[in-house]
């Protein structure tokens, strides 16, 4: 990529045009500065595997480029921090989750980039706003092991009254696996027994959500008033086998990593 005049260098484009017109490579030879950006910023994005490699990506990987440094490196990673904390202010604290949509781009920002399987729970109030936030475990590449002790304890601490389900696969491929299923439906009996309604378990990657109620695999939860907070583009029965120990622990699986073990 050659710039033969001023007006066609990344700092008078982004002037005369605005940031959104800028390329990837652009952007990253304005983090970069100095010279020869431009070929720094292409090298880093080919050597990373694209933006999605680049967001994963250690300062100590970025540095291995030629011509990036720390200085630059921790340029980039300061830049990617910023997006990310900006996509988190959109949290919906407080709003009615009605539908995966509503929480989508807060979880793909918060752990749709993360290296290792993370469990999180959403807990909401009668009303169904999004009241509480919780980690529950980290894992490895390709799984993560919760107990419904551990899932449900802060939701009741707290008086929830129902609960979302939230789970990433770093393979990048968000289709469920067999046992995220499992897993659904063992919480999803757990949270009946305890009056504490799974509405759904999200399966989160930096591009795309996956909704396990979607999919059919948790049961609609019908109000006093015969409707259901909770929208979705279709269902279809739960036609799993019979219950399992309820009490034991059970993981989230990510069939998409090379390191899945099943």
């Amino acid at each position: 990529m050659l710039f033969d005049s001023p007006h066609e260098r990344p700092r008078e484009r982004m002037m005369l045009y605005g940031r959104e017109q800028l390329s990837e490579v652009e952007l990253l030879a304005l983090i970069l500065g100095g010279g020869h950006a431009v070929a720094r910023g292409m090298a880093l994005l080919q050597e990373s595997g694209g933006l999605m490699g680049l967001e994963r990506a250690t300062p100590q990987q970025m540095c291995r480029t030629p011509g990036v440094g720390m200085a630059g490196a921790a340029a980039i990673c300061a830049a990617l921090e910023l997006g990310r904390r900006v996509a988190l202010l959109q949290l919906p604290y407080a709003r009615a989750i009605e539908c995966p949509a509503d929480v989508a781009e807060f979880l793909r920002a918060s752990i749709g980039s993360a290296p290792q399987e993370t469990f999180l729970v959403l807990g909401l109030d009668a009303r169904q706003r999004l009241q509480m936030i919780r980690t529950i475990a980290k894992g490895s590449l390709a799984s993560v092991q919760v107990h419904p002790r551990e899932v449900f304890r802060p939701l009741v601490q707290a008086g929830m009254h129902a609960v979302i389900l939230v789970h990433n696969h770093p393979s990048g491929e968000a289709e469920p696996s067999d046992a995220d299923v499992i897993l659904t439906h063992r919480m999803a009996r757990v949270g009946e027994l305890l009056g504490i309604p799974v509405l759904d378990h999200l399966v989160v990657t930096r591009e795309a959500i996956a909704s396990l109620a979607e999919l059919g695999f948790v049961a609609e939860v019908v109000g006093p008033d015969g409707r259901t907070g909770w929208s979705t583009t279709r269902r279809r029965p739960w036609e799993g086998g019979a219950d399992s120990d309820l009490g034991a622990p059970a993981r989230a699986h990510d069939p998409g990593s090379p390191f899945s073990r099943e």
